[in-house]
């Protein structure tokens, strides 16, 4: 029973996924469809957490509208996701970023990764 969903989700997995970690400032690239429409929205903030494995694997991006903080979980494999694209990369110690939540401002941010 196990080979059989494995073989059913290894065929939904995308062929290439682009390569971020938590902490890192990335471009979301959404399908939206509305009515019989389809167009793309970039959704921009911090990746705060990464989830899951296999088709299942998710990402939590969060950002600050109009000083409202917005988080949006997309799942990595999902056919709505056009591409990821990274912008810089951040110099983070832990795998979750919860912590962001609580900030404000300046402290919200996450310092970049000087290589």
């Amino acid at each position: 029973m196990n080979d059989i969903i494995k073989s059913i989700e290894d065929a939904q997995l995308k062929a290439e996924v682009s390569e971020f970690r938590v902490g890192d400032t990335v471009k979301v690239y959404g399908k939206i469809k509305e009515g019989n429409r389809e167009r793309i929205q970039v959704f921009e903030g911090v990746v705060l957490k990464k989830q899951g494995g296999g088709a299942r694997e998710t990402f939590t991006v969060r950002k600050n509208s109009n000083g409202v903080g917005v988080e949006k979980t997309w799942p990595l494999h999902s056919p709505n996701v056009e591409r990821v694209e990274v912008v810089r990369r951040g110099k983070v110690r832990r795998a979750k970023l919860t912590y962001l939540r609580g900030r404000v401002g300046k402290r919200a941010k996450v310092k970049e990764l000087v290589k």
